[in-house]
């Protein structure tokens, strides 16, 4: 999946290269890490592919925020009272993980577990400020995405792909 989506950012053409970048960052799993490293590798100037891969995760989880945050009102003024359905193993693991370490820790941590996207709108489900989450995320996004295009740039000068 990775090489098809360091095929599709080379295949463009070099001014929009770093459109490329954004638009495969907003995917879930890839994120600003995986972004900003293929953006690197596929010769996009460093500080270009880690603030577009940034800028397409942010953009990613916000929508997923702001649905969440409104289906959750939604259901709250729904319902009256009543328990809806039994939740999976995965969301019980993310919901001991934000007991344990709040907004902030889920924020930086999460990503080694799911993409921001799921951890951002399962934060916002379980009652976290709406804004707490996006604040935290996007300095996750920026600190992730950051630390693999410098990881990438360091290891294509050490191995000379670039």
């Amino acid at each position: 999946m990775l090489d098809a989506l360091s095929d599709f950012t080379t295949g463009l053409p070099a001014w929009a290269q770093w459109i490329g970048v954004m638009l495969i960052s907003a995917v879930p799993f890839v994120e600003s890490y995986f972004g900003a490293a293929i953006g690197v590798l596929a010769g996009v100037h460093p500080v270009v592919a880690i603030v577009a891969a940034v800028v397409g995760n942010a953009a990613s989880m916000l929508v997923f925020v702001l649905t969440a945050d409104a289906a959750r009102t939604k259901v709250l003024a729904g319902r009256a009272g009543e328990d809806g359905p039994e939740p999976s193993p995965r969301r019980l693991r993310l919901k001991r993980m934000f007991d344990r370490f709040g907004v902030p820790g889920v924020s930086l941590l999460g990503q080694t577990v799911l993409p921001s996207q799921i951890t951002s709108g399962a934060m916002v489900s379980f009652g976290a400020s709406r804004n707490a989450v996006i604040v935290w995320q996007c300095i996750s996004i920026v600190a992730w995405g950051t630390a693999f295009g410098l990881l990438a740039l360091g290891g294509a000068e050490l191995l000379s792909l670039r």
